[in-house]
């Protein structure tokens, strides 16, 4: 699933197209596309995972849900695009994507004070939403979009790993300093992911995600293929990030589990 940085990329390419008109639309998708011909695209945005295009009136909201992707200017040979927009600076297709049309305004819809990478993002605000969630862990409270919006499962895993806290820690138990450096590098690590995603080494800078050893400690990694109530991949160590837990905010002792 494409996270917060990949969108923002997308974005930046597909800018070329905004105050164009389209002069062509075609595509699978169920919804009316038709009614997007001819008109003028407004702008193109984003908030956290979603690619937002808006018209006079409505906007075009696509959501690349696990296995979705985009061409602009290169369509795949042989593959129908959920959708195709034409314009005169060039072609944008949009594949196996959530298609769905907003027909309230985006700032009535969205907001942009939760998407992590926008210039509106608000820590103080995700700091205050955290403490009204103390029984979610940490690994579920950084997968919920209305906190960490563009936040997806690398950056959870590869976050907690800088941050020194276990997955299944209760947010209500880590202390103050661990509470703000939780959501000071869901931002920090999603600038470095789309730093490291253009110049496409990325996976190169994983210290977790997908890893079998710790790079600290070179203790074996725990993998879970479902945790928490996301019920997502999770890699960590159990040596050094340590397991908040109780209504004191005291650590528990973590538990060994291995791959």
């Amino acid at each position: 699933m494409p996270e917060g940085p990949s969108i923002v990329i997308l974005k930046e390419q597909a800018a070329r197209f905004a105050g164009q008109v389209v002069r062509e639309v075609s595509g699978n998708s169920k919804q009316p596309l038709q009614r997007m011909q001819g008109l003028r695209l407004l702008d193109v945005c984003s908030w956290g995972k979603h690619f937002l295009l808006p018209f006079d009136g409505f906007s075009l909201r696509i959501h690349f849900l696990l296995f979705g992707s985009y061409r602009i200017d290169d369509p795949k040979d042989g593959v129908a695009p959920r959708v195709r927009l034409v314009f005169d600076a060039g072609q944008l297709d949009l594949y196996a994507c959530s298609v769905r049309f907003i027909e309230e305004p985006l700032d009535e819809v969205y907001d942009w004070s939760a998407d992590v990478m926008a210039d509106a993002w608000d820590p103080a605000q995700a700091r205050k939403k955290l403490r009204e969630r103390p029984h979610v862990i940490a690994a579920d409270a950084l997968l919920d979009q209305d906190l960490f919006a563009g936040v997806g499962n690398i950056i959870k895993n590869e976050v907690l790993f800088r941050i020194r806290v276990h997955p299944e820690s209760e947010v209500g138990a880590l202390p103050a300093r661990k509470l703000g450096e939780l959501v000071k590098q869901a931002r920090e690590y999603s600038f470095d992911f789309l730093e490291w995603k253009k110049a496409y080494v990325l996976k190169k800078h994983y210290q977790v995600h997908t890893k079998t050893h710790c790079p600290r400690d070179g203790t074996r990694l725990t993998y879970r293929k479902h945790l928490g109530r996301a019920q997502r991949r999770a890699f960590f160590c159990e040596t050094c990030q340590k397991l908040y837990g109780g209504a004191a905010g005291t650590a528990r002792a973590p538990s060994r589990r291995t791959r």
